[in-house]
């Protein structure tokens, strides 16, 4: 249990009184079809309606093909980053990476791609999140100037690294900027600066990922050292790469735009066909993941924790190295250890979740005169690598923003980590609490969704009443939406595996572009418990002969105690299962209910 101590410290409600968003009283709403879509009629219907209720309207928007890439050159700074580059081609580069998967991915196709175009003194610096933080900070300019480099590249950091910037140019020392997260209200005087979602920007893509930005750098580098002819012979394009681009996009959660979803289908064509890094071969491989089958959920799931375990509990360089070596039998090697890495993360989210949503659970209770919008947590013995998860978690539970807490280390300040729900732009509420009280937030950056920031212990009280205040503000203006979205229900005859083939290739699926699921009422013949928390059901489509298989991850804990019988209301998506070389028809199911009589 949280200690009292730390609900003290806390001062977190949620803003609705009881139970706090049990499973099962959640609605259900089908996604709203567009009339009329004009779409290929060479497209199964459902496939139609699916697309259509994302927003696709033309068969255009639903292309993959690489020539479909919005134009590299219309990326503001990308003409003038490949000349800087190009300039320190004889040079000492020292490549400022972030500790997640977006920022270990950038860092390898930088170095990949630079090395492999004759750039002969090319390095990387990673920083310790629990020495430095993010970004490229004073510290960390310090520590690189060690290195003696001529020029910092930054990727998937450093458009809030102003004080850092300023001391390397200082010291004589040329910055690149490479970054897609929101920038401050100064921009950091780097020699140039690459950055989709800089004001003015003119790209048709805000949605672009670190690795993207680092990859349409490259991609104009490419382009000039092509016309020069001094590209040396037989080097590798940076399309090869691409599987590298695809797993940090994927990693980091940003929406799937067309021009993502190009990128990640581009790189999954590539891995599938074993034209991969070793080192995404080795982590699929301990994730237990064939190539061949791969989708980009795999990559989201199966990938990208175990690069994201280095950097949250130890340190990011084993993923970055596992991601350059040439060698499998050392990707193998170094896999294993990201694998280690993530089942000791797992072990402390796991505790540190039971403790989070115990202490929501307690603070729900409360009068409602006494509840808050924004919720904050905090306790003394959380692992500051690991908050984000929790708040995620506990952002899906509530229902409504959340950040969580973590000693520094250094025994006066606390690092955090914040979600949001849609709607809420929770990087411009930390900026708004920073505006309004000077000196309260040490630090802070990050974007709509998603964000990191330092206070002093001393400061919680006054932050967490702070967030409450301007979370309050924001849900004023919009309609907090707890819905489960779905595609409608399914027709029996489309329950079959063809149906799931056929959605399977119709992705990448992903944040923004979400992977079509369904809802309906089933029978359940039977059902058995897989590995303490999972249930196995035999399932039939509400009054048909049909028999269907199906799977429910993590049913049994806090919602239900043994596997609910009888006529249950599902949503669930298709799936292909493999087994002893057949392929069939399974149901992923991600949300259990007991069917009402009216349906």
């Amino acid at each position: 249990m949280v200690a009292a101590s730390a609900l003290a410290k806390t001062r977190a409600l949620v803003a609705r009184g009881g139970n706090v968003s049990a499973m099962a009283s959640r609605r259900i709403r089908e996604r709203a079809v567009p009339m009329a879509p004009e779409l290929s009629g060479d497209l199964p219907p459902l496939l139609q309606r699916i697309y259509a209720a994302r927003g696709i309207g033309r068969a255009a928007q639903v292309t993959t093909d690489i020539a479909a890439l919005l134009p590299i050159s219309s990326l503001d700074g990308v003409t003038e980053a490949a000349a800087l580059l190009k300039r320190h081609r004889n040079g000492r580069i020292l490549v400022v990476g972030d500790y997640d998967a977006d920022g270990a991915t950038s860092t390898a196709l930088m170095l990949r791609a630079l090395r492999g175009w004759g750039f002969a003194q090319v390095d990387f610096l990673v920083p310790d999140r629990f020495r430095f933080g993010y970004g490229l900070t004073p510290p960390i300019v310090a520590l690189a100037r060690e290195r003696d480099p001529t020029l910092l590249v930054t990727v998937d950091n450093g458009i809030a690294s102003n004080e850092g910037v300023a001391d390397a140019r200082a010291a004589g020392i040329d910055v690149l900027i490479t970054d897609h997260h929101l920038a401050g209200e100064h921009l950091p005087g780097a020699n140039v600066i690459v950055n989709p979602n800089l004001i003015g920007s003119s790209f048709g893509s805000r949605a672009l990922a670190g690795v993207g930005a680092a990859f349409y750098v490259l991609a104009a580098l490419q382009r000039q050292l092509q016309s020069e002819a001094s590209l040396p012979p037989g080097a590798a394009s940076v399309a090869q790469f691409l599987d590298l681009v695809a797993l940090g996009t994927v990693a980091d959660v940003v929406m799937l735009d067309q021009n993502n979803r190009i990128l990640v289908a581009q790189g999954l064509q590539r891995i599938r066909a074993g034209r991969c890094v070793p080192g995404i071969r080795a982590l699929l491989e301990v994730g237990r993941r064939e190539l061949d089958r791969l989708v980009a959920s795999d990559l989201g799931f199966a990938v990208g924790p175990r690069l994201n375990a280095a950097g949250r509990l130890d340190d990011m360089s084993i993923g970055i190295r596992c991601l350059l070596t040439d060698s499998l039998d050392e990707a193998r090697a170094l896999a294993a250890q990201l694998d280690e890495l993530n089942r000791q993360r797992r072990e402390i989210e796991g505790q540190m979740q039971e403790q989070a949503l115990a202490a929501v659970r307690m603070l729900a209770r409360r009068p409602p005169s006494q509840q808050r919008q924004g919720l904050v947590l905090y306790d003394a013995d959380w692992h500051q690598g690991v908050v984000g998860l929790v708040a995620s978690r506990v952002k899906d539970h509530a229902g409504r923003p959340v950040i969580a807490f973590a000693p520094a280390g250094d025994g006066l300040t606390l690092r955090g980590s914040g979600r949001s729900i849609a709607g809420v732009h929770i990087r411009d509420v930390i900026d708004t609490i920073a505006v309004s009280h000077p000196g309260l937030i040490l630090r802070f950056g990050g974007h709509a969704m998603a964000a990191g920031l330092t206070i002093a212990e001393t400061s919680l009280d006054v932050f967490a009443r702070a967030f409450d205040e301007e979370i309050a503000r924001c849900l004023q203006r919009i309609d907090p939406d707890d819905a489960i979205w779905t595609d409608g229900e399914l027709n029996v005859a489309d329950l079959c595996l063809q149906t799931a083939e056929v959605l399977r290739e119709a992705g990448p699926w992903g944040q923004g572009f979400p992977e079509p699921c369904f809802h309906g009422n089933f029978e359940v013949d039977a059902s058995r418990v897989v590995g303490e928390k999972h249930v196995k059901y035999w399932l039939r489509p509400a009054g048909s002969s049909t028999r269907l298989d199906a799977i429910a991850f993590n049913l049994l804990g806090e919602q239900f105690t043994s596997p609910p019988e009888g006529t249950l209301q599902l949503v669930y998506r298709l799936d292909v299962n493999h087994y002893q070389g057949e392929r069939r028809l399974q149901l992923l199911v991600d949300h259990v209910a007991q069917a009402t009589k009216d349906k």
